[in-house]
């Protein structure tokens, strides 16, 4: 006789899978607005409100769990340059979006987990298949078919969202790092203020020439809001299922990201670059359903 299934595991399951796809839905939300936001505000200006939006949110997590001190040495350094490289991304990931197309810049940003399989190899020793590798090679091909010459991508914009898509990969590599180290509201919260302070720098040298009215500040306010309120849904959705199960789904943000593209930008990748997102998704998801238990398939902060 068959056991019976637990009903509780099976509806922590599922409201995993949903929550992980509602906060999939406010980084793509929060992606769109910020590219239309763009065409009136600089970058910096719109980042620090986002990460002022993120720090008060990490107020909320110190105060409810409570202030951990922060440790020392090497453990010290490895979290502040975690919160460095997640400022770097979301910077360069902001800044590109002022000229790159929403669904070719994503597709590029989303090749970070093939860099991190590859930098693995190299910065933590971890072993990679034959099999890991060629999906790697395919998910790079696949970049390489979006930012071909002839498909008028700007140089700049591309080397910027690939900075965002390596330096993504190597917050992940810390975070897996520092797994275990460090309590994980304390992570969020120290990532959280080093990108406050990262954005704040540049920020008072690139004001806007006309500063938005109450309605613009109120919707750019909230796209922070949205922001964080998505990096929460995913801390759920990571307490209630596996993140080798949740991987996956994530490519979901990438189509999202297409479909916006195209019916709200007018910004549709040609055949080649849809060419080149397809075999990105299928190597990423390739690559999570093959990755082992330690390794980290994905963070429970995003930058998008």
């Amino acid at each position: 006789m068959q056991p019976l299934a637990n009903p509780t595991s099976s509806l922590n399951h599922k409201s995993g899978i949903l929550l992980f796809f509602c906060g999939l839905v406010t980084f793509a939300v929060f992606d769109a607005g910020s590219k239309y936001f763009l065409n009136f505000y600089p970058a910096p200006f719109l980042n620090v409100l986002r990460y002022s939006t993120v720090s008060v949110f990490a107020l909320f997590l110190l105060l409810k769990h409570g202030v951990a001190p922060l440790p020392k040495g090497r453990i010290l350094k490895l979290l502040v340059l975690r919160g460095v490289t997640l400022g770097v991304a979301g910077t360069a990931f902001m800044t590109a979006l002022t000229w790159m197309p929403l669904a070719e810049a994503t597709a590029i940003y989303f090749t970070s987990p093939l860099l991190i399989v590859a930098l693995s190899a190299w910065l933590l020793n971890e072993r990679v298949g034959r099999a890991q590798w060629y999906a790697v090679l395919a998910g790079l091909i696949g970049m390489l078919l979006i930012v071909r010459p002839g498909n008028e991508l700007p140089i700049l914009g591309t080397v910027l969202m690939a900075v965002a898509a390596l330096s993504y990969a190597l917050f992940q590599l810390l975070t897996r790092k520092l797994a275990g180290l460090v309590p994980g509201h304390t992570q969020y919260a120290t990532t959280a203020f080093v990108c406050w302070i990262i954005t704040a720098v540049p920020a008072p040298f690139f004001l806007p020439e006309i500063w938005p009215d109450s309605v613009d500040l109120a919707l750019i306010i909230g796209l922070g809001v949205l922001n964080a309120m998505g990096q929460m849904l995913l801390i759920a959705a990571f307490q209630r299922v596996a993140a080798s199960t949740l991987a996956p789904y994530n490519y979901c943000q990438l189509l999202m990201a297409v479909l916006i593209s195209s019916l709200v930008f007018k910004q549709a990748p040609d055949s080649l670059a849809l060419g080149g997102i397809v075999l990105i998704i299928a190597a990423g998801v390739f690559l999570a359903r093959r990755a082992p238990a330690s390794l980290p398939v994905y963070s429970t902060e995003k930058i998008s």
